[in-house]
């Protein structure tokens, strides 16, 4: 068994197709409309759904936000260089909330951004990736 994918609403589709492609480099891999139910799917990733998790961005027609509630957390990303890719976040105009470096008691550096819709992301410097705070 494997994750397959995570699912966040959003209120702009093009919004955030492009932030997740343009911003932290995934690839639109599938897109999908149910005009009888209203929405759309777009599939979002760095691979292949047969092989990786993606991110299943659902825009249901004529709702343009929603209330992100206290239980939604982040969704992580393991990054090469976290503090280049911070910089070019923000050089697109996206938002970084959490500016590089170690965890608190810990040495695995991360970062914070959101994307459009104020989904928290979570990126973790590979080398420390999936070590939590041993890192």
């Amino acid at each position: 068994m494997r994750i397959l994918h995570t699912m966040l609403r959003v209120g702009d589709l093009q919004r955030s197709i492009d932030f997740y492609s343009s911003v932290l480099g995934m690839r639109l891999l599938r897109q999908s409309e149910n005009a009888e139910y209203k929405y759309t799917l777009a599939f979002m990733g760095y691979g292949e759904e047969t092989e990786t998790a993606v991110i299943e961005l659902t825009y249901n027609w004529g709702v343009d936000s929603y209330d992100l509630g206290t239980a939604y957390g982040h969704i992580a990303i393991e990054a090469d260089d976290i503090y280049a890719m911070c910089d070019a976040i923000k050089a697109q105009g996206g938002k970084v909330t959490r500016e590089p470096g170690p965890v608190k008691g810990g040495s695995t550096v991360i970062a914070f951004v959101e994307d459009p819709d104020g989904y928290k992301i979570e990126l973790i410097e590979k080398k420390g990736a999936g070590k939590g705070l041993q890192g």
